[in-house]
């Protein structure tokens, strides 16, 4: 097994602050931790001989990994498949190019699924090397995990950032939509295709959104949530709930006592159906906007993609514009009815996933706990902190409404606390 003693993001900004370590320095123990453990966890799909490191920014020596579904002018960029093999874009994506003026070191690119959808990859998960990381942001989870990186880019388009941090014991944020600039990706889904962050811990990638952004994000050591009896934090009782694993169905109730025992008012809240028919509406929505934006690719690379990718891109271009339409019509009315239903609950909490990462490498997990709020837009994340009987990490996913970040940051990392008092 490899390392799995994580990097503390806010750790090395203080050591770096403080005169303890220059950004040379803060780059070389990722550069060593992942010449030591990457051979067995594959999470790199590209490593620079020499990478250019920032010494000037709020993100100077922080080594950051970015999934190879985001555009980078000096590394390969793949997307994760064959038919792009050696692709060098002109420019960086701009979420990217915001990363280095924030002085941040491009380590490497992290592995995705092909075309950042189901189709697994070479990575393992660094808790059991014979469980998946999840997907489609494997690599990036995945070097968190394992000690690798203090920071990483991923992508959601139905559940690619909760379900990997989930199955990989670390904090995956997706900002409410449009919170972090999406272009210079390959699109899946345009609509629901999202930018995502993966750290150690809930205060860590709150720190990491902050420094990225220059957004008030709560990231603050001190800023914890003030009057917490005034703060409803709503158990979310959807209609999958009695699907999910009996262990990650005990985790919930048991995160729920402690977000109660911890000074917040607590209590259960059913789903509206129409959010329960916007969730349903999300695989048509994905699937005809994929056949539009990887149409292109199918007609040139059919034989060099997975039939899982092909088929899906075909059954996406059989949808009817109506029907996409209609499915749209229940994508709004969700979206109603979540706006309503924040209107009783400040957070909810769901099961980031079913349950903890399946065994084996033939699948990167069932996104079902994660579609509706990608498609909702709202910021959503996995508060680590629980796991199964086999010690394999069971994640908790908190939601807050749209815009409310930093509200959601901020009662996720004193939900964290919580859960390991």
């Amino acid at each position: 097994m490899a390392e799995n003693r994580m990097m503390s993001l806010a750790a090395l900004i203080r050591a770096r602050d403080e005169g303890n370590a220059d950004p040379k320095l803060m780059v070389a123990l990722s550069r060593d931790a992942i010449a030591r453990n990457d051979a067995v966890i594959k999470a790199f799909a590209h490593l620079p001989a020499e990478p250019v490191i920032g010494t000037e920014g709020p993100l100077a020596g922080v080594a950051i990994g970015i999934k190879d579904i985001f555009d980078t002018f000096d590394q390969p960029t793949t997307y994760g498949s064959p038919a792009y093999e050696g692709h060098r874009p002109r420019v960086d994506a701009a979420i990217v190019d915001l990363a280095r003026r924030r002085g941040a070191t491009i380590i490497g690119k992290t592995v995705s699924t092909e075309f950042a959808f189901l189709n697994p990859a070479v990575t393992v998960n660094p808790h059991n090397h014979a469980h998946t990381p999840g997907g489609s942001s494997s690599g990036s989870a995945a070097a968190i995990a394992a000690g690798m990186i203090p920071a990483a880019l991923g992508t959601q388009t139905g559940g690619s950032v909760i379900r990997p941090a989930s199955f990989c014991g670390i904090a995956g944020y997706k900002p409410s939509y449009r919170l972090l600039p999406i272009s210079g990706i390959k699109h899946f889904a345009p609509s629901l295709d999202t930018v995502g962050l993966f750290a150690a811990s809930v205060a860590d990638v709150a720190l990491l959104a902050a420094l990225l952004t220059g957004r008030d994000l709560g990231a603050g050591p001190d800023e914890q949530p003030s009057d917490r009896q005034k703060i409803r934090v709503g158990l979310y009782r959807c209609a999958l709930l009695e699907g999910a694993d009996p262990e990650m169905r005990a985790a919930l109730t048991k995160a729920a006592d402690m977000a109660a025992n911890a000074g917040f008012d607590v209590g259960e809240i059913g789903e509206p159906e129409a959010m329960a028919l916007a969730r349903d509406a999300h695989a048509n929505i994905q699937n005809y906007e994929a056949g539009l934006a990887c149409g292109p690719d199918l007609a040139l690379y059919r034989n060099q993609m997975s039939q899982l990718l092909a088929g899906t891109i075909e059954r996406g271009q059989a949808i009817s514009p109506e029907a996409y339409d209609e499915a749209r019509k229940f994508a709004k009315r969700g979206r109603v009815a979540t706006r309503a239903l924040f209107g009783e609950v400040d957070i909810l909490l769901t099961p980031s996933a079913p349950g903890a990462a399946p065994h084996g490498l033939e699948t990167t997990g069932d996104p079902r706990f994660n579609k509706l709020w990608t498609l909702m837009g709202t910021p959503a994340i996995s508060i680590p902190g629980f796991s199964d009987e086999a010690g394999l990490p069971l994640g908790i996913q908190a939601v807050a409404r749209f815009g409310r970040d930093k509200a959601l940051l901020s009662v996720a990392a004193a939900l964290e606390q919580a859960f390991k008092a």
